[in-house]
């Protein structure tokens, strides 16, 4: 807020103009009316943004002229501390023998060549590392992690086909700057790979960046934890004015250029023979530093440094871009990574060391050997010497051509008495010896020497031809293993740009209508293609060699089909798949179709939807068809066939048990191959006992009632029961004939039983008659006289005694009886026996 005038008290009634007052940031002010009060806010709130905006459009020109001082003198701080290493990866550039030195010293022409062990490792390297994580597939393969399912399997294959298409056919750059980076590691021991979204291009982009225009912060030990690191990057006027028209950078106008050469640059341009004219060169140092600061005005509240990408104009100090480098939904405000770092060998700090860092002094000792071998034979060949003053030879300033003869004008005496040839020696076999064991050593070191073929036993187990290859190019494969992380690190960069700028649909056809930004959702894992456990092809196919050797012992242990087919993938055959089918590879059909795939050769597999019982019966019909198996036993692999026939019918009898098991359960089990929870896999194994037992069961009354009704078609089996039916009714004839008897005796027996009872019976009822009157008279006499009462007693005995009688009588008939009832049960029991 700014006042015109000076401030005066304020008289009403005063005439004139008054006091003037502009408000320069009308924002900044907030009247409150309620109460008839004003506020003045002379520190409004930050003008809002959106999360992905450029803050350096709101941030204050002056708090960005600071902010740009102090990280730039950041910056030449942190490339002034690895100075040392600057000067020594200068060095040992020259020890490349890229460009040709003329040397006047011990004279002119004398041996300028060098060494080629640097350079040979150094493309040994690159040519066998981008075969290994650059086939010409594509760089990018899938796994799945966890529970694998139809619906991962397709997404899996749909991301691995899109990132390979990109990479190589829409990523023009990717391949070229893949070959760079794998030069320049081997030398420098660190490169660096960007991988960015290009708003101009409208794709995303793959950059090498060389060691030396990647600076770190001193102290610095990894790219994760670093808390600045700058990439100096070169643009031309007309690319950064491209970037300021799409609204990436600030449109602000910017002077020409200074220039801004190093070290390394300067060396680059020796070698490669360009010359440094700064008139031609008009492109601005961009320093793109990935920092945690305070941006003025988006300070965090808790007074944390967070994480930013500034982009500045090295020669003019002006900030193009601020942007925050953090995901918008990380409540953590985590640094994204935009770069990965490769390292040849890891070293004490941030950078890694190259072959020039390892063997580099014995390169240099391999070109002076080298030199001092070539310009001993010179001499040797071509030797100097003194002369005596009036020796003359014409045209002596010109060498002498093998076959030519020249005039020679002698003082006095012989030729030989006035010229003396310097004592030279033939180059040194010491020498030689020595070049030799240096080269030796320097290319051990480097893996570039190669494993001749007499060096191995030709009748060695394939076990030990690995150990001896595993031991040649150890480093190599640790070399191998950091690249194949490293690349994996750019991969998962690119597959985040891809889930946030697209292509959204997939730029050809596919079998289902899919999103392609979301099929990115971190259920599948990506990975580079190249292998971390072998670094050449050599070590993978003689790993495979050996699996083979193992699989010829115990063949029902392996899936030979894919093993054959991985072997030639690993070769580089083409179409693999096509050549050696597997039992993935097979689809659902009907089981005739099935019958001729299993005679042609073709794998077949069983799918736990069929009709299993349908197949099983049409495949044991072609078993059993006599024309089928005759032509088949003819065929040369007439066993491989029958035993693909017999594993194929076992999937489906496997199958129809699975099935038969749910149906006695009433509900269906969970998929073959899915994982289950060790709850609910107990509990299926409790409730599949019973399953199991009842199903047994039925299985044996179903065989035993078939193996009876097979036994009642048996002609002798037939007569057999016909004659033991005949003697069943002969028995049952005597039988009956037996018991008509028994049956008869035993009624005469009981007729003469009653009579002999109603015999019994009267007599008993006579005798009580008489008793009964004997007892009346007796009563009637016994009241005068005694005598009369003894006999009434004696008779009183005898009525007992009858009665005994009658007792033992009843109790024979009674034992006649149980013997008649014994006897006729007995009869009974024989009968059926």
């Amino acid at each position: 807020m700014a006042i015109d005038k000076a401030a005066m008290p304020f008289d009403p009634n005063a005439e004139g103009d008054g006091v003037t007052i502009a408000i320069e940031n009308p924002e900044s002010v907030g009247i409150m009316t309620e109460d008839g009060g004003m506020i003045f806010d002379f520190d409004p709130d930050p003008v809002a943004t959106e999360f992905g905006d450029n803050l350096a459009e709101v941030v204050d020109e002056q708090d960005l002229a600071m902010l740009a001082a102090d990280l730039v003198s950041q910056f030449d701080g942190d490339r002034e501390s690895r100075s040392d290493w600057e000067k020594t990866y200068v060095k040992g550039l020259d020890l490349l023998g890229l460009k040709f030195e003329d040397r006047s010293t011990p004279w002119d022409g004398a041996c300028g060549v060098f060494h080629p062990m640097l350079s040979e490792s150094v493309v040994r390297f690159q040519a066998q590392t981008i075969q290994e994580i650059f086939p010409a597939t594509g760089p990018v393969k899938t796994s799945i992690v966890g529970k694998i399912d139809n619906e991962k399997t397709k997404q899996a294959a749909r991301v691995q086909e899109l990132m390979n298409y990109i990479s190589t056919q829409v990523m023009s750059e990717y391949r070229t700057e893949t070959e760079k980076l794998l030069f320049s590691l081997p030398i420098a021991g660190s490169a660096f790979r960007k991988v960015y979204y290009d708003p101009a291009l409208g794709r995303p982009c793959s950059m090498f960046v060389p060691a030396e225009d990647f600076v770190v912060s001193y102290g610095a030990s990894d790219l994760a934890t670093c808390g600045r690191y700058s990439h100096v990057m070169k643009k031309s006027h007309n690319d950064l004015r491209k970037l300021q028209v799409a609204g990436f950078y600030r449109d602000v106008p910017l002077p020409a250029p200074q220039p801004d050469l190093g070290e390394i640059q300067r060396k680059y341009n020796n070698l490669t023979g360009e010359s440094e004219d700064f008139d031609l060169d008009s492109r601005h140092t961009l320093l793109e530093m990935h920092v945690e600061c305070d941006i003025p005005g988006f300070e965090d509240p808790n007074g944390l440094a967070l994480p930013y990408i500034v982009t500045i104009d090295k020669s003019s100090r002006t900030i193009l871009s601020i942007r925050r480098n953090w995901l918008e939904a990380d409540p953590k405000r985590l640094a994204r990574q935009h770069f990965a770092h490769f390292q040849y060998l890891p070293g004490f700090g941030f950078y890694g060391f190259g072959l020039v860092h390892m063997i580099g002094g014995l390169s240099k000792s391999a070109t002076s050997l080298l030199r001092q071998l070539v310009d001993a034979g010179t001499l040797s060949n071509l030797p100097g010497g003194l002369k005596t003053r009036g020796l003359r030879i014409k045209g002596d300033d010109t060498p002498i051509m093998p076959g030519e003869f020249r005039d020679v004008d002698v003082p006095s005496g012989a030729i030989r008495d006035n010229i003396a040839f310097m004592p030279y020696k033939e180059p040194s076999n010491v020498l030689y010896n020595l070049l030799r064991d240096i080269v030796g050593e320097g290319r051990r070191f480097a893996t570039a020497a190669d494993v001749k073929a007499s060096d191995i036993n030709g009748e060695a187990p394939v076990g030990t031809t690995l150990a001896v290859l595993e031991r040649e190019m150890k480093v190599m494969s640790a070399v191998q293993a950091r690249v194949h992380a490293a690349m994996g690190s750019e991969l998962r960069i690119l597959a985040g740009i891809i889930r946030e700028y697209g292509p959204f649909e997939y730029p050809y056809e596919q079998e289902e209508d899919k999103v392609a930004a979301e099929d990115f959702d971190d259920r599948v894992d990506i990975i580079p293609v190249s292998d971390p456990n072998a670094g050449t092809m050599a070590q993978r196919i003689m790993q495979y060699q050996a699996a083979l050797q193992l699989s010829q012992a115990a063949p029902q242990m392996y899936d030979l089909p894919l093993l054959h087919r991985q072997m030639l993938e690993v070769l580089g055959i083409p179409d693999a798949a096509r050549i050696v089918p597997t039992d993935d590879d097979a689809k659902p059909t009907d089981p005739v179709t099935e019958n001729m795939q299993i005679i042609n050769g073709k794998p077949v597999k069983a799918f736990i939807y069929q009709d299993h019982e349908a197949h099983i019966q049409v495949h044991m019909a072609a078993l059993q068809n006599p024309d089928i198996m005759g032509l088949v036993s003819k065929a040369p692999n007439a066993k491989a066939l029958q035993a693909a026939a017999s594993e194929h019918i076992a999937e489906h009898i496997a199958f129809a048990y699975r099935r038969k098991i749910e149906q006695e359960l009433g509900v269906e089990l969970p998929g073959p191959d899915e994982k289950l929870p060790e709850d609910i896999e107990l509990r299926i194994s409790r409730l599949a006992v019973p399953a199991a037992e009842q199903l047994t069961g039925k299985a044996m009354q179903r065989q035993q009632a078939e193996k009876n009704a097979q036994m009642m078609q048996d002609p002798v089996i037939q007569m057999q029961m016909q004659e033991l039916e005949m003697q069943k009714q002969k028995l049952i004839a005597d039988h009956q004939e037996k018991m008509a008897k028994l049956d008869l005796e035993a009624k005469k027996a009981y007729g003469n039983a009653v009579m002999q009872k109603e015999e019994l019976e009267s007599r008993e009822r006579m005798k009580s008659a008489e008793l009964a009157t004997k007892l009346a008279e007796t009563e009637e006499k016994s009241r005068n006289n005694e005598a009369e009462r003894e006999n009434r007693l004696e008779q009183t005995r005898e009525q007992t005694s009858t009665q005994k009688e009658l007792a033992g009588f009843k109790a024979g008939f009674e034992a006649i009886q149980n013997k008649i009832d014994k006897d006729t049960n007995g009869g009974v029991d024989n009968d059926n026996r």
